[in-house]
This record gives structure tokens, C-alpha cells and sequence, in this order.
């Protein structure tokens, strides 16, 4: 699976931006999706997961009510929609998949990374 983030940039604080990440590959469907972040100096952490139908998502609880995470497996593509923006949300977004059961809450537990989007928040 090759992954292909997109839509980071630039936004004031408060604003919103929805992120996407193209999949390759026929077997997209059966994959977990997530997305994790990291911050200059700071470690990769987790942000928000879907299961490989969409039924179940998760959220890191800094992000909780402000991010939304989705997926269309008709068109390989997973989304982050990112509102009320924060400073501390300031980081490059990482796309992730993860091909085995349990859930993608860790970074060990990722079996292809896309490469980053950046994302940063001004004050």
C-alpha cells in the first residue's frame, strides 16, 4: 500500500482544514486507516483511526470534537477534517495503515506510513 497525504497548510487559529489520503493498491478496504502528527521536538503521536468499514473511529483526546476522521473505500481515500484549530495542533500530519486486527493507536503498530503534510496554526 503506498500512501499520499495532502491539504495541510497554513490557518489561523479557529479555522478548519480537511486533510486526504489517497491509497494505492486493491486491498485498501480491508486496511485499518489512521492519522498521527508530530510536532518539531516532540515525538509522533497518534490522532484519530477508522476501522477498515469506517463503523468505528477513534480519537486522541487533545483532538476530540474537533477532528472528524473519514474514509470513502470507493476511492481508496482517507480524510482528516481538522476544525477549531489550535496552535498546539501546529505538526506535520502523517497518513498510516494498518493491515492486522486490533486497533491503529500506535506508531509500532503501523504497517505503511504516507509521507507528511504540514500543518501550521498562527496565533
Amino acid at each position: 500500500v503506498q500512501l499520499q497525504a495532502s491539504g495541510g497548510g497554513l490557518v489561523q487559529a479557529g479555522g478548519s482544514l480537511r486533510l486526504s489520503c489517497a491509497a494505492s493498491g486493491r486491498t485498501f478496504s480491508s486496511y485499518s486507516m489512521g492519522w498521527f502528527r508530530q510536532a518539531p521536538g516532540k515525538e509522533r503521536e497518534f490522532v484519530a483511526a477508522t476501522s477498515w468499514s469506517g463503523g468505528s473511529s477513534y480519537y486522541a483526546d487533545s483532538v476530540k470534537g474537533r477532528f472528524t476522521i473519514s474514509r470513502d473505500n470507493a476511492k481508496n481515500t482517507v480524510y482528516l477534517q481538522m476544525n477549531s484549530l489550535k496552535p498546539e495542533d501546529t505538526a506535520v500530519y502523517y497518513c498510516a495503515a494498518r493491515g492486522g486486527p486490533g486497533r491503529l493507536s500506535t506508531v509500532v503498530g503501523v504497517d505503511y506510513w504516507g509521507q507528511g503534510t504540514e500543518v501550521t496554526v498562527s496565533s
